[in-house]
């Protein structure tokens, strides 16, 4: 008969036990909240956009994607929420999970159901409607008493006091940056735990672009919702995200936290027009943009 183990090995597995449940619940906690696994997206059965993208949202951070036009941010936003179909867009390889499950298959409004909501690019207010009326569209998918819809509303209120002053003016009589407050004010309402938001600074006068992206800080902040942005304006974009993520031509070139990706001299050369050598011109930029040494 073997002899029996010692209290003090039994106590070292007991603790090895304990170090290992550790473990994996610390990488539970390290599951990404979205995650987009080496998806490609054919448009028309023919053309390829997107080339293999993978990106992660952590749950409560803001995550930018930073491309110039045609780079395929808004397809990637796109392929999330599972809009590709309206444009005769397909998801040919890869998959997308959120809060643990794959999405990919899912229609827009089982999305927004699970807490995931998009405001386009473009805003895409109902223009015939007024600011109220097209937030209490936000809210079709709850099942909301009066008290509480009005509650919502006060919310949403709070974070746009412009829109309370424009409540009952019709949206399309309103500002570029007031119909992408009410666009946001309306996915709000429909309470999600992430957004994704396309383009929100463009056709924005610029003192509004950072009124918009305090907003947006905010709701992070204090309502814990997550991000995933696609954004031209890269130097106002990782002011305010978390990490981000730069595209060219449908593919991931350069990834890392914001703080990082806007000290990086590429990045200042590619998206500002600015090296350690001071300002550079527009033709050399250009010139120095198609080499791709960040690709080497």
């Amino acid at each position: 008969m073997p002899p029996l183990p010692s209290y003090k090995s039994l106590q070292i597995k007991i603790m090895s036990v304990h170090s290992i449940t550790a473990e994996t619940a610390a990488a539970a906690t390290d599951i990404a909240y979205l995650s987009v696994n080496n998806i490609e997206v054919i448009y028309d059965h023919v053309i390829l956009v997107l080339k293999g993208i993978s990106l992660q949202v952590p749950q409560g951070k803001i995550v930018a994607l930073l491309g110039a036009n045609g780079a395929g941010k808004s397809t990637t936003l796109k392929a999330i929420s599972t809009l590709l179909r309206n444009e005769r867009g397909d998801i040919t390889k890869g998959d997308i999970t959120f809060r643990g499950q794959r999405v990919d298959h899912l229609t827009p409004n089982e999305l927004v159901k699970r807490g995931l909501s998009q405001v386009m690019e473009g805003r895409h207010c109902f223009a015939h409607l007024t600011v109220e009326e097209n937030l209490l569209t936000g809210a079709y998918t709850r099942s909301l008493s009066r008290s509480e819809l009005k509650a919502e509303l006060e919310k949403v209120y709070h974070y746009f006091p412009r829109l309370r002053e424009r409540r009952n003016s019709q949206a399309g009589y309103t500002s570029g940056g007031e119909q992408q407050m009410c666009a946001i004010g309306r996915a709000l309402m429909a309470k999600p735990s992430m957004i994704l938001l396309d383009e929100p600074s463009m056709g924005i006068a610029p003192q509004l672009v950072e009124e918009i992206f305090e907003i947006v800080k905010s709701l992070n902040m204090q309502e814990k919702v997550s991000f995933l942005l696609a954004e031209q304006n890269t130097n106002v974009a990782l002011r305010y995200a978390d990490f981000g993520y730069i595209l060219e031509n449908g593919r991931v070139v350069m990834e890392g936290e914001a703080k990082d990706l806007s000290s990086n001299e590429d990045v200042k050369e590619f998206y500002l027009g600015v090296s350690g050598a001071g300002r550079k011109s527009f033709k050399d930029m250009k010139f120095y943009r198609r080499r791709k040494r960040w690709l080497a």
